[in-house]
Order: structure tokens, then C-alpha cells, then sequence
């Protein structure tokens, strides 16, 4: 039977455990009701865009491979990109390599130490946001 040590116990951010529950169970978190900041969503947003480049990596060297293997190969991912779920797709992943571009150099800005005050790392993380949208939409028009 695990017992609190002498002095009671301590939360995993080093304050005292909550004891005021009645049942003794943690209680609910609810992800969905946490409101982030713009530089926490830009954090999560650059590790999904990572994920999907990282995930899209292999398809888009099938379809490379395929476009250079013989002209109706070329032909079929021409015409699947000039589809609609084609164009999506590769509006999908120009957003995704911006962002990552945009979030990643925001990234090592902070870790230089450049920009780590509220207000200057809320301005960047809107700009990143901002840049890789209107870049996109500039691909897409374009």
C-alpha cells in the first residue's frame, strides 16, 4: 500500500496536491475548454505541419517517381493535382511547409533569445501565422 510521505504531497508543479476532492480522483481536464495563447497554437500547429510534411514525404516521392517514369505517368499526376482534392492536397502542404518554415525560424529566434517578451512573441506568432496564410493564398491565385 503506497503511503504520502512525512510532509505531505507534492503536484507535479511542486505546489501541494489538491486533498479537496470528496472521492480522492483527479479531476476532468477538458482540452477543448483550455484557452491557448497565439504561441501556444503556433507550437502546436508547427509540430502537425511537421507530422503532415513528414507523412506526405513518401506519396510525394511516388508521385515524382511516377510523373518521371514514362508520359502517361506524368500525365496522371498533372491531372490529379489539377483536380480539386489534387489542388487541395498541394494547398495543404504549401500551407504546412510555410508554416513549418515560418514557425521553425520563429522558434530559433526565441531560443537565441530574440523576441522572448509577451508582447514581441505575440506579434511573431501572429506574423508567422499571417506570412504563411497570405503566402499561401498567393501560391493558390498565383
Amino acid at each position: 500500500m503506497l503511503t504520502a510521505p512525512r510532509g505531505g504531497c507534492q503536484s507535479a508543479w511542486g505546489g501541494p496536491a489538491r486533498t479537496d476532492m470528496a472521492d480522492g480522483r483527479p479531476f476532468y481536464l477538458n482540452l477543448l475548454r483550455i484557452r491557448l495563447p497565439i504561441g501556444g497554437w503556433v507550437s502546436i500547429l508547427h509540430r502537425v505541419s511537421g507530422a503532415l510534411l513528414a507523412l506526405a514525404t513518401p506519396l510525394l516521392l511516388y508521385a515524382f517517381m511516377l510523373s518521371l517514369d514514362s508520359p502517361e505517368g506524368y500525365a496522371c499526376v498533372v491531372g490529379f493535382f489539377a483536380s480539386v482534392p489534387g489542388f487541395l492536397l498541394a494547398l495543404g502542404l504549401v500551407w504546412a511547409t510555410l508554416h513549418h518554415f515560418l514557425a521553425g525560424l520563429r522558434h530559433l529566434a526565441m531560443d537565441l533569445g530574440w523576441g522572448k517578451d509577451r508582447r514581441p512573441a505575440r506579434l511573431s506568432a501572429f506574423a508567422s501565422v499571417a506570412l504563411a496564410l497570405l503566402l499561401t493564398l498567393a501560391w493558390a491565385v498565383g
